[in-house]
């Protein structure tokens, strides 16, 4: 019937369609308590209809209207939300009728801007974060991490780890975050600045003393079976207490670790002291030698302060690498005086573990094959997806 109606003047058929816009987005903004479910849903559908073929601005003040209410029809607000950013910006912002689904879906098919403000949003649920993070766009990365509402998965923090390798801006706000574990922080240690490297030794380094006190018999069970076991074997290379090689001295051509240390003074560091220095300390010599040539320097504090060098050692074995302790002016030199500051605020159990924990997964995961392999590259449900260790070679080693 409608099909043999004559067409009718385009300014009446403005006019109407105008009038019936108007009317449907009145009914679609009332309150729960004026209007229906079941009209509600009825109305958005013709509503949305008509979206179709409206005007940018006529959607845009359709957008301004529903900004608010939550009641507004699913899939009217999800149409807005992936319209042209000029209008999905106003339902993105703060429409809180939109689901985990909804928000995903439009990150997937919007701009970057549609994820930028999605990343600001009061709340960002666990799902449209792991996608953010998948995507790295660095600005929507950058307020999602700064957003106390994002919740951010594993999964997600994973992601931003292995992308803070290349942006290392991304390091400070991962380590402000209470989502961040211990592994990922201490993985981003070699990549970060001073600063971001004081806040991870300061907030993600442990004591261990009641894992120690706990695992007590598991040594004197190992030490019974002559240390066959590799899978014991190598988690009780993170637990024990001490830190220091004592086998080590006496094959040692040093007395001590001190001694050796004022050797590279003297004669200078190489290869030979270095790696021998990491066998007096107890440290593989891969662990070793990522903490003696580190740029920054603060991995050699930690190597002090944890085997229990006095502090004035600590200028002796920057000295023997050839680092300056201090400027043209006669200052003390700004790194050094970072680092120094590093060996004072960490206490001497903290820094066993954080040698623990770098000579544990540095070295226990360190091969050829683990090399080879990408962090994405890693079949679902292998060891290598899941294991702490070989995460963390890869992402410091890797390329």
């Amino acid at each position: 019937m409608e099909d043999q109606l004559e067409p009718q003047p385009a300014q009446q058929t403005g006019r109407a369609r105008n009038a019936l816009f108007r009317r449907l987005l009145d009914l679609v903004s009332m309150p729960a308590s004026r209007l229906a479910h079941q009209d509600r849903h009825m109305v958005g559908d013709i509503l949305l209809e008509v979206l179709f073929h409206a005007e940018e601005a006529e959607r845009e003040m359709c957008a301004r209207r529903l900004a608010t209410h939550r009641e507004a029809p699913k899939r009217v607000l999800r149409y807005l939300g992936q319209c042209s950013f000029q209008v999905a910006r106003h339902v993105l912002e703060g429409n809180e009728g939109f689901d985990a689904c909804d928000l995903r879906e439009i990150c997937m098919s919007g701009t970057a801007e549609h994820r930028q403000i999605i990343a600001q949003r009061k709340q960002v649920p666990e799902s449209v974060c792991e996608y953010l993070a998948e995507f790295a766009e660095i600005p929507a990365v950058r307020d999602m991490l700064t957003n106390n509402g994002a919740i951010l998965p594993e999964q997600a923090i994973d992601k931003l780890v292995v992308r803070s390798r290349g942006e290392e801006s991304l390091c400070d706000l991962l380590v402000e975050r209470l989502e961040t574990k211990p592994s990922q922080a201490m993985a981003m240690f070699w990549w970060s600045d001073s600063a971001t490297r004081r806040k991870i030794l300061q907030r993600h380094a442990a004591d261990r003393l009641e894992v120690i006190d706990t695992c007590r018999d598991v040594f004197e069970l190992a030490a019974e079976e002559n240390w066959s076991d590799p899978v014991t074997r190598k988690a009780l290379q993170l637990i024990e207490r001490r830190q220091r090689n004592r086998a080590a001295i006496d094959k040692s051509p040093y007395d001590s670790l001190e001694d050796a240390i004022n050797a590279s003074a003297l004669n200078g560091m190489d290869s030979e002291l270095a790696q021998e220095i990491g066998y007096l300390a107890g440290l593989k010599p891969v662990t070793a030698a990522k903490i003696l040539t580190d740029k920054g320097g603060e991995g050699i504090a930690v190597l002090c302060k944890g085997t229990g060098v006095n502090r004035e050692f600590l200028p002796v074995l920057w000295a023997g690498l050839k680092r300056p302790l201090q400027t043209e002016d006669g200052e003390i030199d700004p790194q050094f005086a970072k680092v120094s500051d590093i060996f004072e605020i960490m206490t001497v159990a903290k820094a066993q573990t954080t040698l623990r924990y770098w000579n544990w997964s540095l070295s226990s995961a360190f091969s050829p094959n683990a090399l080879a392999s990408a962090i994405d590259d890693v079949p679902a449900n292998e060891e290598a997806s899941f294991s702490s260790p070989q995460r963390t070679v890869r992402l410091v080693f890797g390329r």
